[in-house]
């Protein structure tokens, strides 16, 4: 997150059974009205969910945190507007909320997004529900300046913006999904102040996308009706109406396709009944999945889900996986004293309103087996206190299965170390099974907030790839001790990276890396042959010693098929400088005129 210089062990998986109808399929009754959050009574009860041996319901409500609307519902301006002035300053606050809209027309709305809210449409297309008026980031509380605007999210609406422009000022952690906007969109905050965004998949832009201050953006899937500007780094995968490739001046990375996809599963009402769409795989997409007839898919009811709320044990999540059921994490933060495995092939976790998952002990947040087709999503990870070896973990060491046919996909998956207050953890994601699709993901070590410090919340590994044939497409990775991405698997490839060193290394032999200078952001293995990225940047902000030198941003080995296309490194503000770009590759930065250097292939 570039911010200003005035700123500061293995378990076996078995076969999947067949999904429980537990009580049958339960229409869902959601209260629109009354914001709440838990009473000491609710999490006590919440503390008497059955035993783990017991059976465990599918289905049920959605939780005090999520609110649904229609467009028949009385005040719903005075709730969102409720609702922001909760959210809009509470950067590490414990708030979390889902809002969903049901199929209509909506007049009049501008609907403010603040922190930890997340507001979808419950439609099978996002034209099915229609703002006839905008959803809104802007950065009036940070005073103009959006490079904090994280952990907020937009899907599956049709907006009609009331000036002809939609504002979505945001940096990381901020998804635009499976949205269709009549009209243009502004990405910058008003008065063009800094932003350093951000994700846009899966929509429609009828009119200009116009990311004036943005820094970098990805876009995937999509189809604009045309891009006006560049600063640093501008990639786009799949995207009808992009602009032509042209990387460094202006600094556009257009591929026609993206290799492989999956959209994000989604919750949304047939008839009265909810349930959750699970999107098709797709090779070299192009172009949104909707608007030509039904979505190409496999639908299941909410009956199929264990719905998790605030003051479930992990005793418990544990217990409805095992039954083979899916989990659906309402919107609240859930204290772990182990770890959530999935172990059946097929499952999904979806959470809604950055459900978040913090670990005690030590413990590792959520592992997965090596099995097809498990789909996490929406979820947020803060490291605890107590040091874990790994938050998540995708496949077991050593983990060999094909899953070409029908890959783990991790999706708008967020982890945070520190910030919120102490965390550590060695290495924050860790993906051994191959195939997997890593699509939109911020792995953040802090760098402002509660419990930050070079050894308060030291976190030495942000991604760690040990799988094979693994797609990362919008990968953004931040001040890590150590190496933010290294990659060791086989036919690795990722479309676009974002990534800043550690603000706050002391001095240059702190990070003093067997007498190289630095770790770079992302390194492939001496032994990889084979490798490939498109759109990877890396910036330095040595703030507090700021006569660091970086020796380079990428480190890979120099094989013929180990390869990257359009490769930048960027010193804000002059605070350290690169010697190289990747390797010995590459330009110097120099002095404070915050100009990439930059190299447009390798090897």
């Amino acid at each position: 997150m570039p911010t200003p210089p005035t700123h500061d062990a293995a378990d076996t998986p078995r076969s999947a059974p067949s999904r429980r109808k537990v009580l049958g399929a339960m229409a869902v009754a959601v209260p629109a009205a009354t914001l709440t959050t838990l009473s000491s009574a609710e999490t006590a009860a919440a503390d008497s969910l059955p035993a783990a041996a017991d059976p465990l319901p599918g289905g049920g409500d959605l939780g005090p945190n999520v609110l649904v609307f229609d467009p028949s519902t009385p005040g719903i301006q005075g709730k969102l507007d409720e609702i922001f002035a909760r959210q809009e300053s509470a950067q590490f606050g414990t708030g979390r909320y889902q809002l969903f809209f049901k199929p209509g027309s909506y007049q009049g709305l501008n609907a403010q997004i603040g922190f930890y809210t997340s507001i979808a449409g419950l439609g099978l297309s996002p034209d099915d529900t229609t703002f006839h008026g905008d959803v809104t980031v802007d950065a009036g509380w940070f005073e103009g300046n959006a490079t904090q605007n994280f952990w907020r999210s937009v899907e599956n609406l049709a907006l009609i913006p009331v000036s002809g422009t939609n504002r979505w000022a945001v940096s990381q952690a901020a998804p635009f999904r499976r949205m269709h906007i009549r009209g243009g969109l502004n990405l910058a905050p008003a008065g063009y102040g800094w932003a350093s965004g951000g994700y846009i998949a899966d929509s429609r832009i009828d009119g200009t996308v116009g990311p004036y201050s943005q820094q970098q953006w990805y876009t995937r899937d999509s189809s604009v009706g045309g891009w006006l500007n560049a600063v640093w780094n501008m990639v786009f995968s799949g995207v009808q109406g992009a602009p032509a490739q042209s990387f460094p001046d202006p600094p556009y990375t257009t591929l026609a396709t993206t290799p492989l996809s999956r959209e994000k599963p989604f919750l949304y009402l047939d008839g009265a009944d909810y349930r959750v769409f699970l999107p098709e795989l797709r090779t070299n997409s192009s172009g949104t999945t909707w608007g030509n007839g039904t979505p190409r898919g496999q639908s299941l009811p909410l009956s199929d889900f264990y719905v998790v709320k605030e003051g479930a044990t992990a005793a418990t999540i544990n217990a409805a996986l095992e039954q083979g059921l899916h989990l659906l994490l309402t919107p609240g933060i859930y204290h772990l004293d182990q770890t959530i495995e999935v172990r059946h092939a097929n499952t999904v976790v979806l959470g809604l309103g950055y459900a978040t998952l913090i670990p005690d002990n030590g413990v590792t947040a959520l592992r997965v087996a090596d099995v097809d087709g498990v789909r996490l999503a929406g979820i947020l990870v803060d490291a605890g206190q107590a040091n874990s070896e790994t938050l998540v973990e995708v496949g077991q060491q050593g983990a060999s299965a094909n899953h070409s046919a029908n890959p783990i996909t991790v999706q708008d998956l967020f982890i945070r170390i520190g910030g919120a207050g102490p965390g550590k953890a060695t290495t924050s994601l860790v993906v051994n099974s191959r195939h997997t699709i890593i699509d939109h993901t911020w792995i953040w070590r802090a760098d402002h907030g509660d419990g930050v410090g070079w050894e308060t919340n030291r976190a030495d590994y942000g991604l760690v790839v040990n799988g094979a044939d693994v797609l990362a497409t919008g990968l953004f990775v931040e001040h890590f001790n150590k190496y933010d991405v290294q990659w060791f698997g086989e036919r690795g490839r990722t479309i676009f990276f974002q990534s800043e060193k550690a603000y706050d290394a002391p001095n240059q032999a702190a990070i003093d890396n067997n007498g190289q200078k630095g770790f770079a952001a992302y390194r492939v293995g001496d032994s990889v042959n084979t490798h490939e990225g498109w759109g990877l940047g890396n910036y330095c902000y040595y703030n507090v010693d700021p006569t660091i030198i970086q020796g380079h941003g990428f480190a890979a080995p120099n094989k013929p098929g180990v390869k990257f296309h359009h490769l930048l490194v960027v010193s804000l503000g002059g605070a350290g400088q690169y010697e190289h770009v990747i390797n010995n590759i590459g330009a110097p930065t120099s002095g404070s005129d915050t100009i990439p250097s930059t190299v447009v292939s390798y090897p």
